[in-house]
């Protein structure tokens, strides 16, 4: 080895103590924590971030920046101490030493909304790389449509066993390897230690001939060893293919007393063990400090991103397609009310009677030929989920800057894979599946709401009007319970109007994900020329009604005695009921509900207007809506009927479950009739 390399070598382990002062002291403070991997992949980390990563601490959101993402979240002392060490305005070291306290923005687990580099919020194991993966995907893509002078960076993942465990990644890296994403690299903290002891434990698998059967290059490196880990990362940058790097190392390396075993996993190493490994390592620094010197070299490892920075803002500034760039990356919102407006009110004058899947695909169309960061996909279901239109083409290993992924029966994949693409930007993501699936995916869901991206989750076949496939692909509880996540726009349209209305919606949200759930039965369409008062035939982005969540759909013609609120398909049985009962002299206002979380932050005078506090007896409140009952009472009250399905579904015809079920105008009119006599 040579001197400069010596010296080289030496100055990374320096640096890589600094990492490992930083998490032992923190932990330690917090009494809380996990300072094992920090520890053992300081070096991997210092010979990333120092010599390969592209960033610039002054500019966290640099579109062609290099991506990091530490799948391994609960490690998230790694991250802090390297964004604070190379220079990013946050954390600031009392930052770090507040770790895990409340109004610290050093979370325990990283949060991509409290610190700028930050790329995604890591921690439920196994959806740092999924989501990386996304970005990898968007990268590719925005790379065959702006070229290398534009785009041109890697996303690097640091996992751990149980990011390679959990079994989302066999969806994410199949996807990976599928598409070729040879921007890709993921450093395997290979430290053969989970929560529980050896991993032997519980795995005997060869996690990289998994990998490889999954189209993937792999090489192993030893993890403290600068040399070992810059050839390994050399290699990597070389196959055209992902890339696994295994980093043979040792958890809680430098704590000599419990270095190599799961004590130092989740918990603080202790006020004796810590002084033992400042001795072991040789730092004599005080907690929460760095030495100068160790200090400017890690400030160092900025300077080549910056430099790279301004190159490219000269390459932007002179680029000739700078014009198509700017515009790819305005924002979608009102773009997408002004691409719906001919097909808003070419409908409005002319009904149809067609299913909210098909309705829409058929917003798709005018969406995906005006907006071109749009970028759709389906777990394998396409054809069902109406996902695709004539202007997205697949998006392939051999045409990247197709605009539609087949993802395969990946739903969890799937939508991890849509959330990187919404974090990495310049893409907006909408994926299909069956809303039963959401299930499948519903942690992703969760993350998304959490990060505030926007994703759009198209889901259909959304109640027992899917028919023959029966209880095990027939929603019941999915819709209430997907309206439990904070942050999450739960779409339910009643016709093409309102599916349109709700697709304007979840593109003008840009921190707020959006689920779309849809009908396979036709709908008839309830707004539009047949309703003289609805104005939907001159249909503007000022005029969408469901963007109130719930408005007032039919006015009751006698004294108003109910009020029947429903969303999606259970809307037009609401307005056939409201006919049956004006017939008998009773009064009935009909409230459409298309999104419940809307409509829940609309002002106190509004909510008064649809739903005003009178007595029960006077004026009596029925929800319907084909899935649980729970919920609604918040609308209905103690006093109210709400009408819907408390169990499983059955297999047979659309039609004859619905009867079966009692969701007629005949057995809903006689319900509440049963109701407002009392019985």
């Amino acid at each position: 080895m040579s001197t400069d390399t010596t010296v080289a070598d030496s100055r990374v382990t320096s640096m890589a103590n600094a990492i490992r002062a930083l998490s032992m002291d923190a932990v330690q403070a917090a009494n809380s924590g996990h300072p094992g991997m920090p520890m053992g992949m300081a070096e991997v980390a210092t010979v990333l971030w120092s010599e390969y990563l592209k960033f610039d601490p002054s500019a966290p959101d640099w579109m062609d920046r290099d991506r990091f993402v530490l799948s391994a979240g609960h490690g998230s002392m790694l991250v802090y101490s390297l964004l604070h060490l190379s220079g990013y305005a946050n954390p600031t070291m009392d930052e770090i030493s507040r770790f895990r306290q409340l109004g610290s923005p050093c979370a325990g687990h990283p949060e991509n909304f409290l610190l700028p580099g930050i790329e995604c919020t890591t921690g439920p194991l196994g959806q740092g790389l999924a989501m990386a993966v996304g970005m990898a995907l968007a990268e590719r893509h925005l790379n065959a449509k702006f070229g290398d002078e534009l785009v041109d960076h890697r996303t690097w993942v640091i996992a751990g066993d149980g990011c390679l465990m959990e079994g989302v990644n066999h969806e994410a890296i199949g996807l990976a390897g599928h598409l070729g994403l040879g921007q890709l690299t993921v450093f395997w903290d290979d430290n053969n230690i989970t929560i529980d002891g050896p991993v032997g434990l519980s795995s005997s698998e060869d996690i990289l001939l998994r990998y490889q059967a999954a189209k993937w290059h792999t090489v192993r490196c030893d993890g403290h060893d600068p040399e070992s880990i810059r050839a390994a990362i050399d290699a990597a940058m070389a196959d055209p293919r992902p890339s696994l790097i295994a980093c043979k190392t040792v958890i809680g390396k430098g704590a000599p007393n419990k270095q190599g075993t799961s004590a130092v996993h989740g918990a603080a190493l202790g006020a004796d063990e810590v002084a033992a490994a400042r001795k072991e390592i040789g730092w004599t620094a005080e907690p929460f400090t760095v030495p100068d010197e160790i200090l400017a070299d890690w400030r160092k490892t900025g300077e080549r991103g910056k430099t790279a920075h301004a190159e490219w803002n000269k390459r932007l500034e002179n680029a000739p397609n700078r014009g198509d760039w700017e515009q790819h990356m305005m924002p979608v919102g009102d773009l997408a009310s002004a691409a719906l407006e001919d097909f808003m009110t070419g409908f409005a004058r002319e009904p149809k009677t067609i299913a909210s899947r098909k309705a829409s695909e058929m917003a798709l169309g005018p969406l995906t030929e005006k907006l071109a960061s749009l970028v759709g996909g389906s777990a394998d279901l396409t054809g069902s989920n109406n996902t695709k239109t004539k202007f997205t083409d697949p998006l392939t290993a051999d045409n990247y800057a197709g605009r539609y992924v087949y993802y395969g029966i990946r739903e969890f994949g799937m939508a991890c894979a849509m959330n990187g693409m919404a974090l990495h930007g310049g893409v907006v993501p909408y994926g299909g599946t069956f809303l039963i699936f959401s299930d499948y995916a519903r942690n992703a869901i969760r993350l998304a709401a959490l990060q505030q991206t926007r994703v759009v989750f198209v889901m259909t076949h959304d109640s027992i009007g899917l028919g023959e496939d029966g209880p095990t692909h027939q929603p019941i509880e999915q819709v209430m319970s997907l309206r439990l996540i904070p942050n999450l726009n739960v779409f339910r349209p009643a016709d093409i109007i309102e599916t349109a209305e709700c697709w304007a919606l979840s593109l003008e949200s840009e921190d707020t994900p959006s689920v779309l759930a849809l009908t396979r039965q036709n709908l008839p369409q309830l707004r539009g020329a047949n309703m003289a008062d609805s104005g939907d035939e001159n249909w503007t982005r000022v005029s969408n009604k469901s963007a109130r969540g719930g408005y007032r759909l039919k006015s009751a013609e006698a004294e108003r005695k109910v009020i029947l609120m429903a969303s999606g398909s259970e809307v037009h049985l609401a307005v056939e009921a409201a006919k049956m009962l004006e017939a008998d002299g009773i009064g009935a206002d009909v409230l459409s509900m298309p999104c419940l979380d809307l409509f829940e932050q609309q002002d106190a005078a509004y909510k008064e207007d649809l739903l005003p506090e009178v007595n029960p007896s006077e004026i009596l409140r029925v929800s319907i809506e084909a899935g649980v009952t729970q919920g609604w009472e918040r609308y209905t009250m103690a006093r109210g009927l709400n009408i819907g399905i408390d169990r499983f579904g059955a297999s047979g015809p659309a039609e004859d479950l619905f009867e079966r079920f009692g969701f007629t105008p005949e057995a809903v009119t006689a319900r509440i009739k049963d109701a407002l006599a009392g019985n």
